[in-house]
């Protein structure tokens, strides 16, 4: 099974080296268990970017790589590894070491969360130093704070991350001048996440000015996940177009 593909224009977002990323759809899929319906969800959000992660507690349930493989080719999207199980600056910098020695992967989704499940922005800005320094692309999830924001972009991180709601509260953009202020006063991409809670949230992070949105609760826990999947997908060609 072949990703289609949605095209926002002849440059990525966001270029990494010789890597572009195009559909400014991102899908999480640290929450499944069935390789089929990741197959499908990835197929159906038109999503150019594969995401994933190594849980150093091997709590969690979790897919088999080669199980996926055979769902959707995986060789057609560009790898990229998360932190989202970590909740400490050395916990995050462990799992992208990880991540680098077993699959090669030296572009990080950072996440450091608290004990409330919130972005750590100081944990953050402790493990971005370290990975960058180890040469590491880096795509931080932080609150949509200005001084945050700028500190990271200061340092080297090729993307940002807002968070719009708590993760997983489909409260959807609770204060979109806040993330509005933050987007503009960067000059890398941001991307925003979080608390999405419909398709319209989705084409909204885009009126204000995100360069992308990373869905993944909203589709995961749908009914139907292929089918909120492809919603989104629309909903973020229709908020690409507003973005040009």
């Amino acid at each position: 099974m072949t990703p289609e593909r949605d095209v926002f224009g002849p440059e990525p977002w966001l270029r990494l080296g010789d890597r572009g990323f195009h559909s400014r759809l991102l899908v999480g899929v640290e929450q499944y268990t069935d390789p089929g319906l990741v197959g499908r969800v990835l197929t159906a959000s038109g999503a150019d970017v594969f995401i994933t992660t190594y849980d150093l507690e091997q709590t969690r349930s979790s897919l088999l790589l080669s199980d996926v493989d055979r769902e959707v080719d995986l060789g057609a999207f560009t790898w990229i590894g998360t932190t989202s199980f970590a909740h400490s600056a050395k916990d995050a910098v462990e799992t992208a070491r990880r991540l680098r020695d077993a699959l090669g992967l030296d572009i990080i989704k950072l996440d450091v969360r608290d004990a409330t499940n919130l972005p750590d922005g100081d944990a953050t800005v402790s493990a971005a130093k370290t990975l960058l320094n180890d040469g590491f692309s880096l795509l931080p999830f932080i609150l949509p704070d200005l001084g945050t924001a700028r500190v990271l972009e200061g340092m080297g991180c090729s993307a940002l991350r807002l968070m719009a709601s708590p993760v997983a509260s489909y409260r959807g953009l609770v204060d979109p001048d806040l993330l509005r202020g933050c987007i503009d006063a960067v000059d890398i991409p941001t991307v925003v996440e979080g608390g999405l809670g419909s398709p319209a949230d989705v084409t909204r992070a885009f009126e204000i000015g995100a360069s992308a949105v990373l869905v993944n609760t909203l589709v995961a826990r749908a009914p139907d996940p292929v089918r909120m999947a492809r919603a989104v997908r629309h909903a973020a060609l229709a908020g690409g177009l507003v973005r040009g």
